[in-house]
């Protein structure tokens, strides 16, 4: 393994940890304000990289690296790239963007039934 080939590796460690932090990350924030917070930032980030045409910045480093430890760089987003390529081979890229934004909202309705249970609970 190449330097480059080493760190793309890193990187796609990287994504899959902030990934797997968006998916499950509202089970490890309660009554921790900070976390609480980071995963909210977070979750916002997921759907507005997911609907919106920008690229997640570890999408194009991880290419960039790949590509100079000569290895093929993607196109597209990571998530549809290794979501279509190895999980969903024949599931439309809509559709799985479609569930990563609903992954997303409901850890934000997570988040509104605990807000909503501790002010009703202050009551």
């Amino acid at each position: 393994m190449t330097f480059y080939s080493v760190l793309a590796s890193l990187v796609l460690a990287l994504h899959l940890l902030f990934i797997l932090w968006v998916v499950f990350g509202a089970l490890l924030t309660r009554h921790r304000p900070l976390l609480r917070w980071l995963h909210l930032a977070s979750l916002v980030w997921g759907i507005a990289v997911e609907i919106l045409p920008w690229p997640c910045p570890l999408t194009p480093a991880e290419n960039w690296l790949r590509d100079h430890a000569g290895l093929a760089a993607y196109q597209g987003g990571f998530l549809l790239h290794y979501l279509d390529t190895l999980v969903y081979p024949d599931v439309p890229p809509s559709l799985l963007t479609a569930g990563g934004v609903a992954v997303c909202l409901f850890n934000l309705g997570i988040y509104a039934a605990r807000f909503r249970h501790r002010h009703v609970a202050r009551r």
